[in-house]
Order: C-alpha cells, then sequence, then structure tokens
C-alpha cells in the first residue's frame, strides 16, 4: 500500500532520504568525500600509509626487503591498497544508498522493525527537492569515487605489469 506523504509524514525523521544524506554527510567515514581534493587525498593516502603496519610486515615475510625490495615494496603496496580499497568500497555503497534513496519517488521505512515496513509516496516538491541533492550534491561525490576506483584499478594494473617485469 502506497500512501502520499504529507507535512505530516509517519516517515520516522533519521528515514527520510534528506536526513539520511545530511547524516551521512556529516558522519565521520562518509564526510571524507566531501572534502577539498587535497584533504580528500591525504585521508586516503593516511588510511594507505596505516595499512603499512599490516601488511608490510607480511610482505617482509614474503619478500625479504635485503634480497627482494623491490617485490617487497609491490606486495607490501598492493596489500595497504586492498585494505584502502576496502574503505573506498564502504564509502561507496554508503553513498550509493543514499543515492538510491533520494532518486526513489516512494520512501520504504519501517515503523518499530523489520517486520513492519511500509512504502509512502513522495510529495512533488520533496521529488523536487531530492532530486536537486541528488544531482548537485550526491552524484558528484559518486564520481569522485568512481575516478578514485578507476585511478587505483590502473595504479595496480602498472604495480601487476612491473611484478611480471621482474
Amino acid at each position: 500500500m502506497i500512501r502520499q506523504i504529507t507535512s505530516s509524514s509517519p516517515v520516522p525523521p533519521e528515514q527520510q532520504p534528506v536526513n539520511e544524506y545530511e547524516e551521512l554527510k556529516n558522519s565521520w567515514l562518509f564526510c571524507w568525500v566531501t572534502l577539498e581534493r587535497f584533504d580528500y587525498l591525504r585521508k586516503l593516502v593516511w588510511v594507505w600509509v596505516w595499512s603499512w603496519l599490516v601488511s608490510g610486515p607480511v610482505a617482509a615475510a614474503s619478500f625479504p626487503p635485503e634480497k627482494s625490495l623491490v617485490q617487497f615494496l609491490l606486495s607490501g603496496s598492493a596489500g595497504a591498497s586492498l585494505i584502502l580499497i576496502l574503505v573506498l568500497l564502504r564509502l561507496y555503497l554508503g553513498w550509493n544508498y543514499v543515492r538510491a534513496r533520494l532518486a526513489n519517488k516512494t520512501v520504504f521505512y519501517e515503523e518499530s522493525g523489520w517486520y513492519d515496513g511500509q512504502t509512502w509516496l513522495k510529495t512533488p516538491e520533496e521529488i523536487i527537492k531530492d532530486r536537486l541533492i541528488l544531482q548537485y550534491q550526491v552524484q558528484p561525490l559518486m564520481q569522485r569515487l568512481r575516478k578514485t576506483f578507476y585511478s587505483f584499478t590502473l595504479v595496480i594494473f602498472i604495480g601487476g605489469i612491473i611484478w611480471l617485469c621482474l
């Protein structure tokens, strides 16, 4: 059953798409994508550098740095990149969820638990507002994340080619 959302909408405030967007935008991890380019890249490099605490010892056990420095650096970088890719995937999935909620003309919500979900139709004004937020706020963030994934794919591909040439 689909009902029209009114000003006295039964959709809980924390489940309204605009509020979900605001909450995600202000959360610790997800706000990284909204930062200026330099600050965004600095956060990603920070994660990658700290990921070396895990990947470095594993790479050193497989390729002792004193014997195989290039293999050690490549495998350690790949391991650190894997952790970074997991963080980027989490960012992408969170923003994609909000993107889908803003793009839909209906809002699915739960009143008190997973077993009593309802669907409500957005008003034309809410649809327009959500689409504007989607187009001018969320889509550029999604594009930034896609470009980041493409860049990491290229870097990993180049690392693989270097590995094969050794």
